[in-house]
């Protein structure tokens, strides 16, 4: 079964350091597709490369994001089927 997907890309506007040193560090990500006020996501401040080697993002730093589903729990657009659209 394949995988839909979309691609966008963000920027990390800030590194958010944990209340408590139990919590893990925070990265506020900000998606310029997105609606002004859901732009930003924070996530856990950890990403890894193709070899499973960790490393935190920097403030700044461009990123993509990526939303992705199941074939199975995704739909035609309706968008693509609009009489006149191309």
């Amino acid at each position: 079964m394949g995988k839909k997907r979309k691609k966008l890309k963000g920027r990390v506007d800030k590194v958010i350091k944990p209340v408590f040193p139990t919590e893990p560090e925070k990265a506020q990500v900000s998606v310029g597709e997105g609606d002004e006020l859901y732009r930003e996501i924070r996530i856990e401040n950890v990403v890894s490369d193709e070899h499973g080697e960790k490393a935190q993002l920097k403030p700044g730093a461009e990123v993509d994001v990526i939303v992705e589903a199941d074939s199975s729990a995704t739909m035609p657009s309706k968008l693509l089927s609009v009489p006149g659209s191309r």
